[in-house]
């Protein structure tokens, strides 16, 4: 595994498409038994080089109702976005995630965490890769039918503070969703 994410780590695949250059942020250890795999690395995440260190990553540990050390702690979670580094600006936020790290590295990488019980996809790129034809038409169908895909996935909105008009409209997620989640999370780090 080390190996591996020394190798992850010095990827440059995409370097000409990423405007502030390649710095692959993932967390991964063979004990791992969730593991979350998000979107890409905002600005903050790229310049400190940890995972979900930002608004979204405390909002996600809320969600998960996890601590910090918990969370970072690696023999619980695995920390794997579909594209390992910034993608950089769009009109509305950030670029989506580069296609070019999910084949490259993910498979690799889940073979050596055989103890995962519980993948969490955040967010429309993990699903609908993860999901594929099972995913449903659009992100809130997905999560809203979260139940079909236990007791392998579960998959949830990405937990941007960008994302408070869709939490505001779908507010079955927190008072139904979340629980459920919390309850999971909690029953696999027993």
């Amino acid at each position: 595994m080390e190996d591996l994410l020394y190798k992850i780590r010095q990827c440059a695949i995409c370097e000409a498409h990423l405007p502030l250059g390649p710095r692959p942020v993932i967390t991964a250890n063979p004990k791992a038994k969730i593991i979350i795999i998000g979107q890409a690395p905002g600005t903050s995440v790229h310049k400190t080089g940890i995972p979900w260190n930002d608004p979204s990553g405390r909002q996600l540990r809320k969600w998960l109702g996890v601590t910090d050390e918990d969370f970072y702690d690696e023999t619980k979670f695995a920390l794997m976005p579909m594209g390992f580094c910034y993608p950089g600006k769009g009109k509305t936020g950030d670029l989506p995630p580069r296609k070019e790290c999910a084949p490259q590295w993910h498979e690799v990488l889940l073979k050596e965490m055989p103890n995962i019980e519980l993948v969490i996809l955040i967010g429309l790129y993990a699903q609908k890769y993860y999901l594929q034809e099972d995913a449903k038409r659009t992100l809130t169908e997905t999560v809203a039918n979260y139940k079909e895909y236990l007791p392998k996935y579960f998959p949830i909105p990405h937990p941007s503070p960008n994302n408070r008009f869709w939490k505001g409209k779908n507010p079955w997620f927190e008072v139904n969703v979340v629980p459920e989640l919390q309850k999971r999370v909690k029953s696999i780090l027993k």
